[in-house]
């Protein structure tokens, strides 16, 4: 089956990249991917297949395709929301909708899947299985839209669940993989500190929250420095500081927002405590009162060793000239909702280069330049192909 799968997609790489451009013209936000989300439904239709819509906290969709005979059950994984940003490329196929842009490679995540679904559909007879393929909505903006899907109980009947990202680090043909902590956990902050305001000429008179917002900024950077161990990685961002005003006035009030990463628990929980001490602290020293929201988005992405071994050793026993470099790439301290299947059962999520040709140094995922050679869409989908088959040893 393993050789049929591989022609087939091969017949249809100007359809993928055909609907990822039609994708990328037409990008939608999280939680509001109502057309895109008709338009992969749509894809389906009249396919030997169930289809369910709406899974989860928005558009999210699961379509089960049931092999020939009985054996274990398997995801495969690809998000369709797009970001809030002005597209600057200068493909054909700019995006249409003002300010929104799939500038992380979710249209061809999507692109692929479904060419390689259709192909999986047609050959199920043959597979001894049932592989569940995951739509998802909203993996860009938190709460994400995989917790929900987690949550509803759809895939309480999957045993592993496999999906890639798109990344221009490196060319089309290079598949990168890394076993155990893979991608970081986030978690967001929002720190309102509450003072008195004043004239600047009576700062007696006053209590400056502005001083104790700086106070905090510069104290909050120890964390990292002095509290986690040096061998660990950890990183927290002061994004946004609120406390404009005029120049002559001592502010009451200000907030700031904040972004912490981290590669496992044990860091996570040591920064969620030192963070909070210092909160209460700034609030005895400077007699402000802080408010301080601190929201865990997405857990660590830790890849099972077994399912990337799996994806290793197969795509290395690969002979197909589309893929040409298998290497184990490093950690990387972005995050991705995949987490949450990860942490339901083991998994393994993996990279796809997809970097521009003629380019030295692609724009990476998120720039308004953001691009990607189209010669991974066939790529990805050989590579995910060939590891459903050796799963299923077909």
């Amino acid at each position: 089956m393993g050789d049929q799968l591989l022609k087939m997609l091969e017949s249809r790489k100007d359809e993928m990249i055909e609907i990822r451009r039609y994708l990328h013209e037409n990008p939608e936000l999280s939680f509001k991917e109502e057309k895109t989300a008709q338009y992969i439904a749509d894809f389906y239709q009249g396919k030997d297949v169930d289809i369910q819509t709406n899974v989860g906290n928005g558009y999210g969709i699961i379509v089960t395709i049931k092999g020939g005979q009985p054996g274990k059950t398997i995801g495969l994984r690809a998000d369709f929301d797009a970001l809030p940003i002005h597209e600057e490329t200068e493909v054909p196929f700019q995006s249409k909708n003002a300010g929104v842009m799939h500038a992380c490679g979710h249209d061809g995540h999507t692109a692929y899947l479904l060419i390689l679904a259709d192909c999986l559909i047609q050959l199920k007879e043959s597979i001894p299985g049932t592989i569940k393929i995951i739509h998802q909505h909203a993996e860009e903006t938190p709460p994400g839209g995989a917790k929900s899907i987690v949550e509803s109980g759809v895939l309480d009947d999957v045993d592993n669940i496999f999906g890639i990202h798109l990344f221009p680090t490196d060319p089309a043909g290079v598949v990168g993989y890394r076993s155990g902590d893979t991608m970081a956990g986030r978690t967001y902050f929002k720190l309102g500190i509450q003072g008195v305001g004043g004239h600047g000429s009576s700062p007696h008179k006053a209590n400056d929250a502005i001083v104790a917002g700086a106070h905090f900024i510069t104290a909050v950077q120890t964390v990292i420095s002095r509290r986690i161990n040096p061998f660990d990685m950890g990183v927290v961002t002061i994004g946004s500081f609120d406390g404009k005003g005029s120049f002559n006035v001592i502010k009451d009030r200000i907030e700031l927002e904040g972004d912490v990463r981290y590669m496992n628990d044990e860091t996570q929980q040591v920064i969620d405590k030192e963070i909070h001490r210092l909160a209460s602290g700034i609030e005895a020293e400077f007699g402000v009162k802080c408010e301080l929201t601190y929201t865990a988005d997405y857990p660590t992405l830790y890849n099972d060793p077994d399912m990337t071994a799996l994806v290793k050793d197969s795509l290395n026993e690969m002979n197909d000239p589309a893929i040409q470099q298998v290497v184990e790439f490093p950690k990387f301290s972005g995050s991705e909702d995949f987490a949450y299947y990860a942490e339901k059962v083991p998994s393994t999520f993996f990279f796809i280069g997809c970097k521009p040709k003629g380019v030295e140094e692609a724009y990476f995922n998120h720039h308004p330049k953001f691009d990607i050679d189209e010669e991974a869409l066939l790529v990805a989908a050989k590579a995910v192909g060939q590891v459903v088959c050796s799963y299923y040893d077909i």
